[in-house]
């Protein structure tokens, strides 16, 4: 990468939820499209990535937001949430110290630059700071490159669950990361 790399907290404010709002939409339409009816990736993406909905999430204080930065954009983002109930049995409270990667998503054009690989350590050293045990995440199954770059940051199944999207229904598998000394 030859430009300078800014990753930074998000600020919840109506601009930055229109930057995570394009974003989003931009890259979920970008990996799932050709693998989900039309319909179904409209109406998804219109309840996910609406700018309205992204700064009802930057205001939940359970929720933080990385954003990375490269040649005066926005190229990159992690949704995290501390504590997340993800791949525990139902109806068993979410621990303290457990974070949750919802999103990380980097622009098509900046795949395969380090981009990805730069955001995820920051979120692990944020999940540090927080004196977090573990790292959780969902991803699709069939997403081998997402399936891979996770293995690579040591993270290792132990559990699945449905994601639908519309008449789509697609399994994810939860993936969990341990962190050291807790």
């Amino acid at each position: 990468m030859s430009s300078p790399l800014r990753i930074a907290l998000a600020k919840a404010n109506a601009a930055t939820a229109a930057q995570l709002a394009e974003l989003g939409r931009q890259t979920f339409q970008d990996t799932f499209a050709a693998t989900t009816a039309p319909a179904d990736m409209a109406a998804f993406l219109a309840a996910t990535f609406g700018p309205e909905q992204q700064l009802a999430e930057l205001q939940d204080s359970a929720n933080t937001f990385l954003l990375a930065h490269m040649q005066g954009a926005v190229v990159g983002y992690a949704k995290l949430r501390e504590p997340s109930a993800l791949g525990l049995p139902a109806g068993e409270d979410a621990p303290a110290g457990r974070l949750e990667i919802e999103r990380l998503y980097v622009a098509e054009d900046w795949l395969g630059t380090g981009l990805g690989a730069a955001l995820m350590r920051a979120v692990l050293a944020l999940a540090e700071q927080l004196h977090c045990s573990a790292v959780v995440l969902g991803v699709w199954e069939k997403n081998t490159r997402a399936l891979a770059f996770y293995q690579r940051f040591g993270f290792r199944e132990i559990g699945a669950h449905d994601f639908r999207m519309g008449q789509t229904l697609d399994r994810d598998l939860i993936l969990r990361k341990g962190l050291a000394g807790r």
